[in-house]
């Protein structure tokens, strides 16, 4: 399924990957405080809509020498919001981790 329709490859691609990441970053946040205020449903369609956008960032060619990343927090994301937490992820690792990303491309943009 499609979450972000009106996105298109060639634009996502234009972006840097701190610009990605920290877009990914906020549907992953999204998912985890649904996670956290018990609700499923929206918790599922954030991580669907952060998973989306984390596969077009894993198939951007400039990415390529980060993939070992990019796949990992996909993993560790499914693990601890779908699955079962084998890798004893938290709340705040996430929001620790897409904060900073977040915070650097607020940098970069001189904010």
């Amino acid at each position: 399924m499609e979450y972000h329709k009106n996105l298109k490859e060639q634009d996502w691609f234009k972006l840097d990957l701190i610009t990605q990441l920290s877009n990914i970053g906020s549907e992953a946040i999204r998912a985890v405080n649904w996670k956290t205020k018990g609700n499923d449903e929206y918790s599922e369609l954030a991580l669907f809509r952060a998973l989306e956008l984390l596969n077009l960032t894993k198939s951007d060619v400039k990415n390529k020498k980060r993939l070992k990343e990019e796949t990992r927090i996909y993993e560790l994301l499914v693990d601890f919001l779908a699955g079962n937490n084998i890798y004893n992820s938290s709340d705040d690792f996430f929001k620790n981790y897409f904060f900073q990303l977040t915070y650097l491309n607020a940098m970069k943009k001189g904010r």
